[in-house]
């Protein structure tokens, strides 16, 4: 095993100063120091040959692995591995031969300034991310802890906010946690006109009107909260379907025959980074999909043009798969099943008999369950009310590599 090389140090607004002594001496030996300008304002006394960030960042970590055998530190804000580069940069390198040292997280700074238990907020960032994606956390009474792009996010979020009936949310700007020039902006999402600098982290108490838009984070949206044409899994066999594909962190899902997205936009709201890929073909759906995911806050969804199974061929290799539509053109279940991980899941929902032959098949050969649901709905019959049955839909879920 290769030996550390590479010293990845948190450091706060107090600079040297709130280092350990162990830490700081690690900095102070450095040949090289790699960080951003501000960075390098907080380290300006030590000398060292200094580096700083490039844009694109992946070039950073050819310059990074050039340093091998040199006393190099990249220096980060807070802790390296909560939405940091310190993370990035473990996914390029070794973490055996990387050696972190983390500083209070803006996170902890916040909380501890708000009085809140970090561990009932939700923690997330926008920072070089669409601001939509604080859509997923919204619910009455939540707690956000969110870093931010720069002095312009508290009005975009506060937008958010007072679109979806959040508008009377306490909001707090904290900026320069922890450092002489500390600040703090206060007020509420629909009055919000407070100026910050850019470099703060800001505190969300969710507060929601009646009416409020939102929804959970469990599988089972409402069809209302998709624009559609009709091809859409509905909500009851919706949430059926995802609690079989089991979403997890980081998991990708294949969504084939995609239609509004809604399976995929599901699986990527029930876990933390989960992601998902939208395989449809028609045009309009596609749309669709770009616009649910923008609204329900998953705008990293991707969606793939083409008809399966040739849609499938570059993709990355799912953990799971879901079958909306397609399942009987040839090929598809075959190259989807190829492609799917080990122990990773495949569902299949179809509604007509000749695609409940294929599944029959299909469940006779790799096992399985097989399930039919049937749901019905209470509408009016005249004055009275009765049942409406919808079209029963029969499922298969079966895991790869268990018999």
């Amino acid at each position: 095993m290769t030996a550390p090389w590479l010293d990845i140090v948190g450091i706060g607004e107090d600079g040297m100063a709130g280092l350990s002594p162990q830490t700081r001496s690690i900095v102070e030996s450095a040949e090289v120091i790699v960080g951003g300008d501000r960075h390098h304002t907080l380290s300006a006394e030590v000398i060292a040959e200094r580096i700083a960030w490039p844009s694109p960042f992946d070039a950073m970590i050819d310059t990074l692995r050039s340093l091998k055998g040199r006393r190099a530190v990249v220096l980060v804000t807070g802790d390296p591995l909560w939405y940091s580069v310190g993370a990035r940069i473990a996914r390029a390198i070794d973490p055996a031969e990387i050696t972190f040292h983390p500083q209070l997280s803006a996170f902890q700074w916040a909380a501890a300034r708000m009085g809140w238990s970090l561990a009932d907020c939700d923690t997330l960032t926008v920072h070089g991310r669409a601001d939509s994606q604080i859509v997923p956390h919204l619910s009455p009474r939540a707690r956000l802890l969110v870093l931010t792009q720069d002095r312009t996010t508290p009005a975009a979020l506060a937008d958010i906010l007072t679109e979806r009936g959040f508008g009377k949310s306490r909001m707090t700007a904290l900026g320069a946690l922890g450092g002489k020039g500390e600040t703090r902006a206060e007020g509420t999402a629909e009055h919000w006109s407070a100026d910050v600098p850019d470099f703060h982290t800001l505190a969300i108490e969710c507060i929601a009107a009646p009416g409020a838009l939102w929804h959970p984070r469990t599988g089972g949206l409402p069809d209302e909260a998709f624009i559609h044409d009709g091809q859409i899994t509905k909500r009851d066999i919706r949430a059926a379907t995802l609690a079989k594909l089991a979403p997890f962190p980081d998991a990708l899902l294949w969504d084939i025959g995609a239609g509004c997205g809604s399976v995929g936009i599901e699986w990527m709201r029930a876990a933390r980074s989960a992601r998902a890929v939208a395989v449809e073909h028609k045009q309009e759906r596609r749309k669709m999909i770009a616009h649910n995911r923008v609204t329900l806050g998953t705008e990293k969804l991707e969606i793939v043009a083409g008809k399966a199974p040739d849609a499938l061929a570059d993709l990355e290799r799912p953990d799971a798969i879901f079958i909306g539509g397609g399942l009987t053109n040839d090929g598809v279940f075959e190259a989807a099943w190829a492609a799917l991980r080990p122990q990773g899941r495949l569902v299949a929902n179809v509604v007509t008999l000749e695609s409940e032959v294929r599944l029959a098949q299909l469940h006779a050969e790799h096992g399985g369950e097989l399930v039919r649901i049937s749901v019905q709905h209470a509408e009016a019959v005249g004055p009275y009310r009765g049942w409406r049955a919808a079209m029963p839909v029969t499922q298969w879920c079966v895991v790869k590599g268990v018999s």
